[in-house]
């Protein structure tokens, strides 16, 4: 199995751009000019950037120059740049939580003997040929209960964006994740299992996921036989009958499926360029008509619904014909409040009834400062991003830039050169704090979330008249910046939020409780207090200011003391309803 190591026009692009100091960003895996984005300067972070065009049309499909080399087999002991590539895969997928030490010791080799036996393998914790082969090939790993990493988060998402799931965004597959898979696979005819192997995650992830209120249920695409594609195939015409896909092409792509794709195109009367197997602007070019032409998302991106339009759709629209309308495109999944006041970026999912009511994500961020702050209102995000931009004036980078509009993005923390290992760790420090010279900053992981998850058509509201939230921000703090690395040191995974209902006893026997205190005991004072209509912030189960302010306008209400202490006189009255069955605890005066 030969693997693409080096495309030397690609080198010489990145080169000029690199010395023309414009902004740069690499999209799809292959570097692109890049056109917006700015922040900070607090002092010396940032500059604006300078506006590039596109690619030139000389850098358009064509034969280009390889340099390929044989992979050879991986075992304990062998170390390089091959094994580190293997690690970082492996990392990539969720096997591996080590570091990228290019030596292949015990926990690489546990790492590969998890992956050989979710996919059927002999388990050697060896990485022949075979192994790599799927390893690099793979667009998803089997996930179950107990699973968890990025992309259960991402199952996650999904399965919340499609109304199959409710819960909080954990990463974590448990018994709530189990059900809302269960659930998917059936209402999309799929074997019910409740764990989300990869036919089911195809399903979930294709245009042809059914939602939880849809009507119709259409038959599901079988899962592909194999993940492997022989790079060494000749291009041929293909039978266009249950032509299997077998994994997303895009731009940078390379291999002898894109030479499959490009000579269907080319008999479509789509493409005229080279079957050279290099996926760049011309096969984009062609998709994103083909796509236009057939009314789905003309993004140039040969996922399954493209790939099965292409291949096994007797009535795919031609060049010359009459385009479909375009389809009814599904609701965007979610909505975004930045929160000035308190610097915190939430994601809202829909409701039952369709309303961004479901909190997916809260992120703290460093929103522009008082100098130089963001701008509030709504802006309407175009899907454009970059996975690096480029401040030339001062010379900073940052990862994961998504567009908000013409002059401000959501973007990572800081870096000084494009290395993951070269962050401005200031930057990290400042985040919860105005920061920016107007963009969005976050840590590289709640950056990246958005990159990954918040498309085109997804509404970004500004505010800043938001009322402070110490609770809120105290439950979002960060984990101390593991320096050598340059990512945040682990830290536990937080505690489920204890099950509360309006009509239930409290935590007994009631104790004092105060500023500073953290206890279930607080959760349930919070809810309640909540329900009453006297506190309006983050149920975190920490007292702080805020639950101070409203145990102070409770006892304000009830003529008691006001010292934002609940003492067990405070909570007996605001639990009468509950612990005196008959009784009614008082609300407040809204006159």
């Amino acid at each position: 199995m030969k693997r693409l190591l080096c495309v030397c026009l690609m080198v010489t692009l990145f080169a000029a751009v690199c010395l023309a100091g414009y902004v740069s960003r690499v999209e799809n895996n292959a570097l692109v000019p890049y056109a917006y984005g700015e922040d900070a300067p607090d002092e010396e972070d940032e500059g604006d950037p300078v506006p590039m065009d596109d690619y030139p049309e000389e850098f358009a499909d064509g034969d280009l120059e390889e340099e390929t080399v044989e992979a050879r087999d991986l075992t304990s002991g062998d170390s390089g740049d091959d094994v580190a590539e293997l690690q970082a895969r492996l990392q990539e997928m969720n096997y591996y939580d080590g570091e990228l030490t290019g030596s292949y010791g015990a926990r690489t080799k546990q790492a590969v003997s998890d992956f050989q036996d979710d996919f059927e393998l002999d388990v050697t914790g060896d990485a022949d040929a075979q192994t790599q082969a799927m390893l690099y090939a793979a667009m998803y790993r089997p996930l179950r209960y107990g699973s968890y990493g990025s992309d259960v988060e991402k199952l996650q998402t999904r399965l919340m964006a499609l109304g199959f799931y409710r819960e909080r965004i954990s990463g974590n597959y448990l018994e709530s994740t189990v059900e809302a898979v269960s659930a998917f696979q059936e209402k999309n005819r799929l074997d019910v299992t409740g764990n989300a192997d990869i036919g089911t995650q195809e399903v979930l992830f294709s245009g042809k996921a059914v939602n939880r209120d849809d009507v119709s249920v259409p038959t599901a695409t079988p899962a592909p036989a194999s993940f492997l594609v022989d790079e060494n195939a000749p291009a041929a015409s293909v039978d266009t009958e249950n032509v299997a896909f077998t994994k997303k092409l895009k731009n940078g792509s390379t291999g002898a499926v894109v030479k499959q794709l490009q000579t269907r195109l080319t008999e479509l009367g789509y493409y005229t360029g080279p079957v050279s197997g290099n996926f760049l602007g011309k096969t984009t070019k062609a998709v994103k008509t083909l796509q236009t032409q057939n009314g789905i998302k003309a993004d140039g991106v040969v996922d399954e619904t493209t790939w099965n339009l292409i291949f096994n759709d007797n009535y795919l629209v031609g060049p010359s014909d009459t385009p479909k309308p375009t389809a009814t495109p599904e609701p965007v999944p979610f909505a975004i409040t930045i929160d000035v006041n308190n610097q915190v970026t939430t994601v809202y999912g829909r409701d039952a009834n369709g309303e961004y009511t479901v909190i997916v994500r809260q992120m703290l961020c460093s929103t522009g400062t008082v100098k130089n702050p963001s701008p509030t209102g709504e802006f309407v995000l175009s899907g454009r991003h970059a996975q690096w931009c480029k401040f030339p004036q001062y010379g900073s980078y940052a990862r994961y830039w998504t567009k908000i509009n013409s002059s401000i993005a959501f973007h990572s923390v800081i870096y000084n050169s494009v290395s993951n290992t070269d962050m401005k760790t200031s930057s990290y420090e400042k985040l919860g704090r105005r920061a920016s010279h107007g963009c969005i900053r976050l840590t590289v992981a709640d950056a990246k979330w958005i990159f990954d998850n918040v498309g085109k058509g997804t509404v970004v509201t500004i505010r800043d008249d938001m009322p402070a939230d110490p609770e809120l921000r105290d439950s979002l703090k960060l984990a101390p910046l593991d320096y050598k690395k340059q990512v945040p040191k682990t830290t536990p995974q937080p505690t489920a939020e204890p099950e509360y209902r309006s009509n239930a006893q409290p935590p007994l026997p009631l104790k004092q409780l105060k500023k500073n205190a953290s206890s279930e005991q607080v959760y349930w004072l919070q809810r309640k207090l909540t329900d009453l209509g006297y506190y309006q912030g983050k149920c975190s189960g920490t007292y702080l200011d805020g639950t101070v302010k409203a145990v102070k306008a409770f006892e304000k209400a009830n003529g008691l003391y006001q010292d934002g202490v609940a003492d067990v006189k405070m909570q007996e009255l605001l639990y009468a309803d509950v612990l005196n069955p008959g009784s009614q605890t008082p609300v407040p005066n809204t006159k």
